[in-house]
């Protein structure tokens, strides 16, 4: 597929995934001043805020590696902001999808991970 960058293919691939199991999307590319969150989702007792990785197959390290503390702390700052903008009586977490796509195809889904509560959200009023 011409013109389909890997990212946005395993961010499609994953809203995808995350549906088949059951979660409702309720937003993609959340965006404000502190960042950006990938997917937001319910399922339910939890909202559900899911960044996404995408490597291809044979990558160096794993897509979760890329979430660094610091990249944490923006989409905390993030989740609190959509929180503020639209409350919800939701307990969140805060999830990773590894999507490893087929070398020859960003559409070809080789392997996919949900790490489920990968980081802790902690206060989330700290994340200011």
């Amino acid at each position: 597929m011409a013109g389909v960058s890997r990212g946005a293919a395993g961010e499609v691939l994953a809203a995808r995934f995350l549906r088949d199991k059951g979660y409702t999307v309720v937003s993609s590319n959340f965006r404000c001043r502190q960042g950006e969150v990938d997917i937001i989702a319910t399922h339910g007792d939890y909202i559900v805020f899911v960044e996404v990785k995408t490597r291809q197959e044979n990558a160096m390290y794993a897509p979760r590696e890329a979430v660094t503390a610091a990249k944490q702390r923006r989409l905390l700052q993030t989740a609190a902001i959509y929180l503020s903008r639209f409350p919800a009586d939701l307990q969140p977490r805060f999830d990773v999808v590894e999507v490893i796509t087929k070398k020859s195809d960003p559409m070809k889904i080789a392997e996919i991970n949900h790490v489920m509560g990968a980081y802790e959200a902690g206060d989330l009023s700290a994340a200011f």
